[in-house]
């Protein structure tokens, strides 16, 4: 029997341990997709103790504290630290087979030395252990914490709005080697049917310093924006949309619609797809202007408990996945933009794993010669990110496409602790390769393959993102 999380964790074979070891374990990290704060890694913020550091943000220990009743006070409302981390050491023990257990896990053992399990009788020494080393340990920093994970690069996510003031202050600090860059994220924009869209159509107004009163406007205040985030380095974008529906208008028609949600009149659903679709085709052909890649995340519901989002607004935990394809709407939105020479390079993630198959055909009908992997499927996304939906991701890149050209894991997460999901991934793509090399099915080739992890855990990504 093997000791929990020993060595060998995840790691089956011999094989496997090599590649790991040799080859895997020491490769950068480069996070091309998260939610933390820029202005929290620039000031290089210390927490306050375990909870927050731990379970501030962090909805995927919120959904497991929910799922065995502890009060909303103890997940993210007015208990103590202590309070909150002692209901989550309540819950851990019963989530054997959640990836959150060994996440939890790995985060206490690679940033705090602490190699005893969780549970109701270890909290409190492991609380006492822990918030020792957040009051003491400077590698317990922001910036210590990104440095002890090997971060080369992290991509923020934000708003055409933003000042990205921040991202200016850490490109003039030559103290902090880690590349943060700032990444395109339009949500507000497409979302025509929100509220406060008009609202929000003022603050990108003022952002811009140009008047937006017809969609003209629209598309010249955010080319204003694209450039101005081009100049702070972004080179990349991300969509978080239900599904990219197919449904192309003149320019009079999303004018008119444009100019009618402004008023603050009810939009129809067919209006809706209109204008989104107008404004995610030209965000599209600027990201091909600019070399930028395009993250498109699909596949989910949004808030779905609506006593909650009153409660708590979005992003706390209340999303799940949406069967519903949008693979027709993609495949015919990625053939319109290959037809005019404007598909930029991408990546698509879809929270529903049984569209694995289907994202992998189609990526590979829109490649291009010169790039490796152009279009591709993203990593297992958010639902997806356990050690069944990360080797069922694999094995089906692997199946429809070229591994080798895979860019690998990010972690989606506003925790600075997550990194480790970048070692939980490695170690299942280790796994995988080395049942593969001991069944016969690939030549025990170390060189070969180490090559390979290497490419997927970082070289690919860095070549992808043009930072190197």
């Amino acid at each position: 029997m093997k000791s929990f999380m020993d060595k060998a964790f995840l790691l089956d074979n011999e094989t496997a341990e090599l590649l790991y070891y040799q080859y895997a374990e020491k490769m950068p990290i480069i996070d091309y997709h998260c939610h933390i704060d820029p202005a929290e890694i620039y000031n290089d913020k210390r927490f306050a103790d375990l909870a927050e550091v731990w379970l501030g943000g962090d909805h995927y220990k919120w959904r497991l504290m929910r799922a065995n009743g502890v009060s909303e006070p103890c997940v993210t409302g007015e208990a103590s630290g202590y309070e909150k981390f002692r209901a989550f050491a309540e819950v851990l023990p019963r989530a054997i087979g959640n990836p959150v257990y060994h996440w939890a896990h790995l985060e206490l053992k690679r940033f705090f030395g602490c190699d005893t399990p969780l549970n109701p009788d270890t909290a409190e020494k492991i609380w006492d252990f822990c918030n020792d080393k957040i009051r003491n340990d400077p590698a317990l920093s922001v910036r210590g914490i990104v440095k002890s994970a090997n971060v080369r690069a992290i991509f923020t996510t934000d708003d055409p709005a933003d000042t990205l003031i921040w991202h200016d202050k850490l490109a003039s600090d030559k103290s902090f080697d880690t590349i943060v860059l700032p990444a395109w994220r339009p949500d507000a924009v497409l979302n025509i049917n929100s509220s406060a869209f008009a609202q929000y159509i003022r603050k990108l107004e003022a952002a811009a310093g140009l008047e937006i009163g017809n969609y003209d406007g629209l598309k010249a205040a955010l080319g204003n924006r694209l450039e101005y985030f081009a100049k702070h380095g972004c080179r990349a974008c991300d969509h978080g949309i239900g599904q990219v529906e197919y449904m192309p208008a003149t320019e009079s028609d999303i004018n008119r619609i444009f100019e009618k949600a402004l008023r603050g009149e009810e939009l129809t659903a067919g209006e809706i797809s209109c204008y989104r679709y107008a404004v995610l085709t030209f965000c599209a052909k600027e990201y091909a202007r600019l070399n930028w890649v395009m993250e498109i995340h699909f596949g989910v519901k949004r808030d779905v408990n609506s006593n909650m989002f009153k409660k708590l607004g979005p992003d706390t935990g209340y999303d799940c996945v949406d069967p519903v394809s949008g693979m027709t709407g993609l495949a015919r939105f990625f053939d319109t933009l290959n037809r005019e020479g404007s598909l930029p390079k991408t990546l698509v993630f879809s929270a529903n794993p049984a569209e694995n198959l289907v994202l992998n055909t189609l990526v590979n009908c829109f490649q291009q010669e010169g790039i490796r992997g152009k279009v591709q499927q993203g990593s297992a996304w958010w639902f997806n990110d356990t050690q069944s939906g990360m080797e069922q991701q694999l094995k089906t890149f692997a199946e429809q496409g070229v591994l080798a050209n895979f860019i690998g894991m990010l972690t989606d997460s506003r925790s600075f602790l997550s990194y480790t999901r970048h070692e939980y991934f490695r170690r299942i793509l280790c796994n995988i390769l080395g049942e593969w090399v001991e069944s016969g099915k690939y030549p025990a080739d170390l060189c070969t393959l180490g090559g390979l992890v290497q490419d997927i855990c970082y070289n690919n990504t860095a070549d992808f993102f043009n930072l190197e």
